[in-house]
């Protein structure tokens, strides 16, 4: 499975290259108002020099705090990239979905196209998944908060730690968990755009996949969860690492390299993420999702006993065991006055021939 999906991102690498250009794109446009906002602070100030020189906490602390003075007075162009990387997510997801299903090329068109189709639908399965998780997650967070104030009541540094970890890490398990099943609905509603109703219109019940999908995860929990956790984990590792060596790279007279590695990171990152939608499709092939001609079964005819025909069935031309009346006013005299016929000649019994035998013995004579 994992390698199956690796080799869908490898031979369709268009996917993940366009929807990284539109988190770039994204970031840029987060960037043009943060960016003329340092600028307003950073411009005209000495203390800047410690932060292109050196990486001074303090003063970079000290500019977060006068950005968030400044941020109401910006108004809200400086969160226009939001709705541009919502709308990208929902169009560009599905449309990757579509040609891992297919293996077509994914071409800008063919993304944008087969994703526009899916919109409406990637809308309300994002709407359920928020539902579900608050259903599920927030009980647990609730539960891992009241637990942790009474820990941190007798327990303190590396003690409390280890007592909040087992909660933690179940919530963070149950968000996975969360997560895989949902994208395998996702997975499995552009399987059904494949269908078509009475109607000859294409099949949009997001509802129709909510079983099959919990059904395909059921049936691949070990494997596919722990592939998630994996691909999961090596992607934030991924993050982690370039951003580790991006902190060691700062107040350097060149930016340019630091932002290389920061996008490699977010690349790997997302690769991961397309790893698991790679896999998760394979899941669903093995797994299709029947029409609905095939999820009604025929009900078995059973052989009925044949029916017994009464001996005279309307319709058939027998005839009519009494004799016929006949037309004369009398009986015809030659019926009842006939000579009788002479009788039979007796049977001759057959002679029989005295059988051979020997001569007769002197004391028989």
């Amino acid at each position: 499975m994992l390698w199956n999906g690796l080799k869908l991102v490898v031979r369709l690498p268009g996917a993940l290259l366009w929807t990284f250009a539109l988190n770039l794109g994204v970031a840029l446009v987060f960037s043009l108002r943060l960016n003329a906002q340092l600028s307003s602070i950073l411009d005209h100030s000495m203390a800047a020099e410690r932060l292109n020189s050196a990486f001074d906490l303090g003063t970079l602390l000290g500019v977060a705090h006068r950005l968030g003075y400044m941020a109401p007075s910006t108004g809200n162009t400086s969160y226009i990239g939001l709705p541009l990387y919502l709308l990208g997510y929902f169009i560009l997801v599905p449309g990757a979905l579509f040609c891992y299903r297919s293996e077509t090329p994914p071409r800008l068109s063919i993304l944008v196209g087969s994703g526009l189709s899916y919109f409406w639908r990637f809308v309300r399965i994002t709407l359920l998944t928020a539902i579900v998780s608050l259903l599920v997650l927030v009980p647990l967070m609730l539960l891992q908060s009241n637990w942790s104030a009474q820990v941190n009541e007798s327990f303190v540094d590396v003690a409390a730690l280890l007592r909040n970890l087992p909660g933690q890490v179940i919530i963070v398990l149950a968000a996975a968990l969360l997560r895989l099943y949902f994208d395998l609905v996702e997975v499995y509603t552009v399987q059904l755009g494949d269908q078509y109703r009475d109607n000859g219109k294409q099949d949009r019940r997001v509802r129709r996949v909510l079983l099959p999908a919990l059904r395909a995860l059921w049936h691949n929990l070990p494997r596919a969860y722990f592939s998630f956790l994996f691909l999961t984990l090596l992607g934030f590792a991924a993050v982690a690492a370039t951003g580790y060596a991006a902190m060691q790279m700062l107040a350097q007279p060149r930016v340019w390299p630091t932002f290389l590695l920061a996008q490699a990171g977010l690349l790997g990152m997302m690769a991961t993420r397309f790893w698991q939608r790679g896999a998760e499709t394979i899941i669903a092939n093995d797994y299709p999702l029947k029409s609905p001609e095939e999820v009604v079964e025929k009900p078995v005819e059973e052989p009925q006993p044949a029916e017994e025909l009464p001996e005279h069935f309307p319709g058939d031309a027998q005839s009519d065991p009494e004799p016929a009346v006949p037309s004369l006013e009398a009986p015809d005299p030659a019926v009842f006055h006939h000579e009788p016929a002479p009788p039979p000649a007796p049977e001759r019994e057959p002679e029989t021939k005295p059988e051979k035998t020997g001569p007769v013995p002197w004391w028989q004579e």
